[in-house]
């Protein structure tokens, strides 16, 4: 997954499994979408079915309900932030543009929008920007794994290897069970051709109860830069 997407899911909902909870995802929305047709002024119901339409990628509805929360609260920092996430999605990188600014008028410093805007921007190539603003947010949450995780991922994305393998092991180091962040390293290492690390992190991996089947893609690679070095 794009360390866009799996970062903001994360923040999102950091529990529930793709696909294997979908069917429980629709139960929950859909009796919440009965109590809101009951409420259709209740904000914080709409907010939980757009939610939940979020988790299940029903975009344009989840906008819709984000829309008319906005409506009648415009400065609702939770409408704002997922609207934003939502009009991403749909590809409306102005909107989501427009809509992270209106929110750190509204609560300067907050994480989830910087990170948010910053990612915006180095998918919509505004590449200084995203640069700068992600280095403002790992200045501002200097304990955060995820700034620094999220730095990493762009770093990675503009081929900056050395900087993204430095910002993976610092996220590492402030979050040590995140397998994510160690699989993130690992293929920085090997874009980098660093095969005895990759494999530490790797065994390391398996050592704390990763399977190897799950890890066979990597292992390949491994043993494919391998064989590439032997026959040179």
């Amino acid at each position: 997954m794009p360390m866009k997407h799996w970062i903001i899911l994360m923040l999102l909902s950091a529990s529930i499994s793709a696909g294997a909870q979908n069917h429980a995802r629709r139960d929950s929305l859909r009796m919440l979408q009965e109590q809101l047709d009951q409420a259709p002024d209740n904000i914080d119901l709409r907010l939980q079915c757009a939610g939940w339409k979020v988790l299940l990628e029903q975009w344009e509805s989840a906008k819709n309900d984000y829309d008319q929360v906005l409506r009648k609260d415009p400065d609702n920092v939770s409408a704002l932030f997922y609207r934003a996430y939502v009009n991403e999605r749909l590809g409306r990188y102005n909107f989501a543009r427009q809509d992270y600014h209106n929110l750190l008028r509204q609560a300067p410093g907050n994480f989830e929008a910087q990170l948010g805007l910053a990612l915006l921007n180095q998918k919509d190539q505004h590449y200084t920007e995203a640069l700068d603003g992600i280095n403002r947010l790992v200045e501002q949450y200097p304990d955060n794994a995820v700034a620094y995780a999220a730095r990493a991922g762009i770093e990675a994305e503009r081929k900056m290897y050395l900087l993204a393998e430095y910002d993976f092991t610092q996220a590492i180091l402030r979050d040590p069970e995140n397998n994510e962040y160690v699989l993130q390293r690992i293929d920085v290492y090997l874009l980098q051709d660093k095969r005895d690390q990759a494999k530490r992190d790797l065994d390391r991996l398996v050592r704390k109860g990763m399977s190897k089947p799950a890890l066979q893609e990597f292992y390949d690679r491994l043993k494919q830069r391998r064989t590439s070095h032997a026959k040179h």
